[in-house]
């Protein structure tokens, strides 16, 4: 069950949500802005209303293989097909393991795993990235404040490694962010908070 399951979960994270809902609406996302093939760049490229499709879907590929994961096997399973999902999404095997930063579906993974925690993290990172107009920013502030919400909860040292470890890849995947920021060369979220004006031949969302 595990050989077949896991390999699932994984495929799950390479659904290419963002590359997709961009396709659609006549952009590469990957050649747009920071490049990356996530909610933010989407964002930018085409306005808030289809970021927020992309987190969802996103996120969602995380919830559901925790999902399925702690249907199998209880907490265990949960974090781990959660991680294969995450993996998946940032080192996709379909895209030459160019994938996106894992924000969104850790966040998923999390919502599921700890439902308080993970929502308290998602409205946490929106409302960081409103307030300083860089999604980099809400990311990282998320990602640090998901580990402190599982120490303060009391979470088992196993599960609290196996989440930290996750947050730890996510991280990783925003080092070009952090020395951009420093050099404060950081791509914006969108004008004025995601009001992002949408590319030519396009009606603003």
């Amino acid at each position: 069950m595990w050989a077949l399951a896991l390999p699932l979960a994984y495929l799950l994270g390479t659904f290419p949500s963002a590359l997709l809902i961009a396709r659609a609406h006549g952009i590469d996302i990957t050649t747009f802005g920071s490049g990356n093939p996530g909610a933010s760049n989407v964002t930018r490229a085409l306005g808030w209303r289809r970021g927020v499709w992309v987190f969802v879907l996103d996120a969602a590929k995380g919830a559901i293989a925790a999902g399925a994961g702690l249907w199998l096997d209880g907490r265990a399973g949960g974090y781990l097909f959660g991680a294969a999902a995450v993996l998946g999404h940032v080192a996709p095997a379909t895209r030459r393991f160019r994938g996106g930063k894992g924000v969104a579906t850790g966040g998923g993974v999390i919502l599921v795993m700890l439902p308080v925690v993970g929502a308290t993290v998602i409205v946490l990172w929106w409302v960081v990235t409103r307030l300083t107009g860089k999604a980099a920013i809400g990311s990282i502030v998320a990602v640090v404040a998901a580990g402190v919400g599982m120490a303060i909860r009391g979470a088992p040292a196993w599960e609290f490694g196996v989440a930290v470890g996750l947050c730890l890849l996510i991280l990783s995947r925003h080092l070009g962010n952090v020395r951009r920021i420093l050099r404060r060369e950081e791509h914006a979220a969108g004008a004025a908070g995601w009001a992002v004006e949408a590319p030519a031949g396009e009606n603003r969302p």
